[in-house]
């Protein structure tokens, strides 16, 4: 396993001071519309491959792992199958929680509160309190969240202080209006999978994805494993990433 972690490590140069992985996770409906099965069996099995890439990715010594888990626009499904997403996370968060906080994982959420239910904010709330402190993985689980609305409010937040004068307009620039993201504080991401072979973004960290590496594999999100992600990671230590500039950079 050490040779694995020293593996997955990033040139210090780079500042990252590790890997940071975003994944869209996609295909839960069509991997249970397959197998006879109701979509509700499809994000059951997902939840499962959530638990082994929280896993692996601990194993494997990334520092950083986002996962976009239900987006603002995932409202228009059918009121039972959000229910039973809701219902899923509240189960993966009851049983997962304890073992996360065991094994140094820490919780963060981003997106809007918006519309959700009082007992489930707790319930975030509360797994963010408890692990604030831990430092092996860094999980960040996009829940509620559309890169657009992000934005959108972050700069309205920002209007807010110019027009407050706690800021001034000349003092906006790329490094301000990331401190308003929701992802303020997190490094952006080195490397995006999204699964299912599905070839697009879907409204996913529109502004932190700038110059990240994307890996677009063809299997679908249940079926997702250890051995997908390492070979993702693979793909993406072949790439020479430049950044916008002229030099190429080593992604290994």
């Amino acid at each position: 396993m050490k040779a694995a972690m020293d593996k997955l490590s990033l040139d210090p140069a780079e500042g990252q001071g590790g890997l940071h992985v975003a994944i869209i996770m996609d295909g839960n409906g069509r991997w249970a519309a397959e197998r006879g099965l109701p979509r509700s069996e499809g994000h059951r099995q997902g939840v499962e491959a959530l638990r082994r890439t929280v896993d692996a990715s601990r194993d494997l010594g990334l520092t950083h792992l986002t996962l976009y888990s239900f987006s603002s626009e995932n409202w228009s499904r059918p009121k039972q199958e959000i229910n039973d997403l809701f219902g899923l996370l509240r189960r993966f968060v009851r049983r997962d929680l304890a073992d996360l906080h065991k094994n140094g994982v820490k919780i963060r959420v981003i997106g809007t509160r918006t519309g959700l239910d009082q007992d489930l904010l707790r319930m975030i709330d509360d797994a963010v309190e408890l692990t604030k402190d831990n430092t092996t993985l860094n999980l960040t689980i996009a829940f509620n969240y559309g890169s657009r609305d992000e934005i959108a409010r972050a700069a309205q937040r920002i209007a807010e202080d110019v027009a407050g004068g706690s800021i001034a307009a000349s003092d906006i620039s790329p490094e301000l209006f990331n401190s308003y993201l929701d992802t303020a504080g997190l490094p952006d991401p080195d490397l995006l999978i999204r699964t299912s072979g599905e070839l697009r973004l879907s409204n996913f960290l529109l502004w932190q994805l700038a110059y990240s590496e994307f890996v677009f594999v063809d299997v679908y999100w249940p079926d997702f494993s250890r051995e997908t992600l390492e070979a993702a990671i693979t793909e993406y230590q072949r790439r020479q990433r430049r950044f916008g500039g002229t030099t190429a950079r080593s992604a290994g």
